[in-house]
C-alpha cells in the first residue's frame, strides 16, 4: 500500500484514553471529519471547546448502519477538503452490532486500504473499544490497519495482511436459519419479485416507506440478475431475529471489489443499482466469484409504535 493513506486502528480502555489519543491529530488538523456516536462526539467537543466549531461531526449509527455507505463519506469528504493536513475519525464497530454487521465492518476497513491506498495524503484514524469488544474483533482490527495505537503508543502493525487476503477469508455467506421463501427469476417479470418481496415485508410487520425502499433494492438486484445473467437466478426471503433478509443468486460475477461504494455519474453507470441498493437497505452483503454471486439485504422490523 502507498504512504499516502495513514490507516490506524486506534485502541481504548477508557473515555479518557479515548480523547487523548485522538485530540492531538484532530488539532493538528486543517479540515477533519469525526464519524462517531453521538456520546463520544460529546467528548471530543468538550475536548476541543471552542475548536469545535471547526470540525465537522457526523452521527456513524446513522452514516455507518450499511458500513457499504462510510467509503462513499470519506470520498466527498476529501473531495471537498480543505489544503493541508486532511483527518478522519471513523467508529464503524461498537458493541451491539450484530454477527453479519460486524463481518462487514471488518471488510469494509479492509476495502479503506484498496479505496485510498496510494492516493493523495490523509490520515484515517479508527477508534476500537477495547473494553467492550470481543477479542476476534480487536484482532480483525490489528489485521486491517497497518498503523495501531495502543496506551500512548503508535507503531506499525505487524499483524497487517492486505486486502485480496482478507477478503478471501469470508467465502460464502452462511445458510438461512430457517427454511426460506423461494421464487425462481429464469424468464420471471421484474413485477413478481417486487410482489414477492412485498407481501413478506408486510407480513413481517414492516411498514412504509421501508417497505417501498425495500421492494425497490430487491427489484434493482432482480432486474440485473434478469439483464446480465440471462434471467438464471433465484430470489429467497426469510425472517432472521427481527430482520427480513432478502437474497438475489445468479451466475454473474462482480469484478471490482469497490462496486457500489463509488457515487454512479449518470444513471447509466454500471455501478447504479448496488449504489441505490447499499442506501436503501440497513445492512448488505455482498459475494462474488467466477461461479457466480449471492447479494443479501437485510431491513430490521420497527417495533409497532
Amino acid at each position: 500500500m502507498g504512504s499516502g493513506f495513514h490507516h490506524e486502528a486506534v485502541f481504548y480502555a477508557s473515555d479518557e484514553e479515548y480523547v487523548a489519543a485522538l485530540m492531538p491529530d484532530l488539532r493538528a488538523a486543517a479540515t477533519a471529519l469525526v464519524a462517531v456516536s453521538d456520546g463520544k462526539a460529546a467528548l471530543l467537543r468538550a475536548a476541543l471547546g471552542a475548536d469545535a466549531d471547526r470540525v465537522r461531526f457526523t452521527d456513524m449509527e446513522a452514516l455507518g448502519r450499511n458500513p457499504a455507505c462510510i467509503i462513499p463519506a470519506w470520498r466527498e469528504f476529501l473531495a471537498g477538503a480543505d489544503p493541508g493536513p486532511r483527518l478522519g475519525i471513523g467508529e464503524p464497530v461498537w458493541p451491539g452490532r450484530s454477527d453479519a454487521e460486524l463481518i462487514e465492518c471488518r471488510r469494509h476497513e479492509s476495502l479503506l486500504n484498496l479505496a485510498f491506498g496510494g492516493g493523495d495524503p490523509w490520515r484515517l484514524l479508527c477508534p476500537y473499544d477495547a473494553r467492550a469488544l470481543s477479542a476476534d474483533v480487536l484482532a480483525d482490527a490489528r489485521r486491517n490497519h497497518p498503523h495501531v495505537s495502543e496506551a500512548g503508543a503508535r507503531r506499525p502493525c505487524a499483524d497487517y495482511l492486505e486486502p485480496p487476503v482478507m477478503l478471501a477469508r469470508d467465502g460464502r455467506l452462511p445458510p438461512p436459519p430457517t427454511r426460506p421463501a423461494e421464487l425462481d427469476l429464469t424468464g420471471a417479470d421484474p413485477w413478481l419479485a417486487r410482489r414477492f418481496v412485498a407481501e413478506r415485508a408486510r407480513t413481517a410487520g414492516i411498514r412504509e416507506p421501508r417497505l417501498s425502499d425495500l421492494v425497490l433494492a430487491v427489484n434493482e438486484l432482480a432486474t440485473n440478475t434478469m439483464r446480465h445473467a440471462a434471467g438464471n437466478g433465484r430470489l429467497r426471503v426469510w425472517l432472521q431475529h427481527g430482520t427480513l433478509v432478502c437474497e438475489v443468486a445468479d451466475g454473474g460475477h462482480v469484478a471490482d471489489p469497490l462496486a457500489g461504494r463509488g457515487r454512479p455519474s449518470d444513471a447509466r453507470d454500471s455501478g447504479r443499482g448496488l449504489w441505490m441498493v447499499n442506501h436503501l437497505c440497513d445492512l448488505v452483503q455482498l459475494r462474488t466469484a467466477p461461479t457466480g454471486t449471492v447479494v443479501r439485504v437485510h431491513m430490521h422490523v420497527e417495533p409497532p409504535a
